[in-house]
């Protein structure tokens, strides 16, 4: 019951994640980005199938590698994140075509990894995959509000006159129209 319960959460929360990134959002850096991350991590490390006992070797190997293409995956996605400020001061995101790139070579890596794993014989548990999101997620909203208060100047430099501040990809045409919000 375990893998079901955490295979329904790995799809709710990528499907909603993938869904709220790709349309403009407000930042707030204040808020705690990383409950998320932790929470997942919670639920993946929970349970003691996290590592297939009879293939340590093998299963830390592939655990390790899921990691770091966790990592590697959130990185890009927060550096490639599109973040601008509005004349008010506040701060909006909003993930790029790039970023969904990242998002499928990403799956195509964790599927090759998972394909390795059956070939190696090493039972996988979905629980390696959820710690991997987890710190995608972790280093993905890490990264976007680490570069969001760089954009934001502290209310003591704001003044009445406050301007638009730096934002990536200014001076860059978009193609996509402008959304509501």
């Amino acid at each position: 019951m375990s893998g079901l319960i955490n295979t329904v959460v790995i799809c709710a929360v990528a499907v909603l994640v993938i869904a709220r990134q790709f349309s403009a959002r407000r930042i707030d850096t204040d808020r705690r980005w990383w409950i998320v991350p932790v929470v997942l991590a919670f639920m993946a490390l929970r349970g003691p199938g996290v590592i297939d006992p009879h293939h340590e070797v093998e299963a830390s190997l592939l655990l390790g590698t899921e990691l770091l293409i966790g990592l590697a995956v959130g990185a890009g996605w927060g550096w490639t994140t599109r973040i601008w400020t509005e004349p008010d001061g506040a701060v909006w995101s909003r993930s790029t075509k790039v970023a969904g790139v990242i998002w499928v070579a990403g799956i195509c890596l964790r599927l090759g990894l998972f394909g390795i794993g059956v070939l190696l014989g090493v039972h996988q548990d979905s629980s390696a995959l959820l710690l991997g999101l987890a710190a995608t997620l972790l280093v993905r909203s890490g990264l976007v509000a680490w570069r969001a208060r760089s954009l934001r100047p502290a209310a003591h430099e704001r003044g009445p006159a406050y301007e638009r501040g730096p934002a990536y990809g200014d001076g860059v045409a978009w193609a996509w129209r402008k959304e509501r919000v």
